[in-house]
């Protein structure tokens, strides 16, 4: 019985860690506001619709004091959210589960080192229909950076 836990406790935690891969990442020259309005229009301009964009960098800048830290982790931080139904009902049908995934997040990120840089990316997913989600991702912040 020790055995099977052991391996059901294993699986998870590799199972957790496939989840948990290194996001994609690109940096450019091009300023936090410019990279944000472009994909905006890259979003858009398929059809999808922008569900929220949060903005973690103004909360933990707001917060940072209150918490006992005087560190600042980004100059500025936003992730923009979406969920395009045709993809999103096709990842699904295929496995249901899929929905932890939804909606889809790019962020937009400036670090204090290197304020002339902004970054921008999103996660990586497991092997199998989420690939075409990931594969979307990677378009929409390729053109944004002019690789596309």
């Amino acid at each position: 019985m020790k055995a099977i836990l052991t391996a059901t406790i294993l699986a998870a935690f590799l199972a957790a860690k496939a989840v948990a891969a290194a996001p994609v990442t690109y940096t450019t020259s091009q300023s936090f506001e410019d990279v944000a309005f472009e994909l905006e229009a890259a979003i858009t301009d398929r059809g999808l619709v922008i569900d929220s964009v949060s903005h973690p960098g103004e909360m933990l800048e707001r917060t940072r004091a209150d918490l006992g830290s005087d560190k600042t982790i980004f100059l500025k931080a936003d992730i923009y959210s979406f969920c395009p139904a045709a993809l999103s009902r096709k990842v699904m049908e295929i496995d249901p589960l899929n929905i932890r995934f939804c909606p889809y997040g790019i962020f937009v990120l400036q670090y204090p080192q290197s304020p002339e840089k902004t970054t921008i990316g999103y996660n990586t997913y497991p092997e199998g229909p989420m690939k075409e989600v990931e594969a979307l991702l990677d378009s929409i912040v390729r053109e944004v950076v002019g690789l596309d």
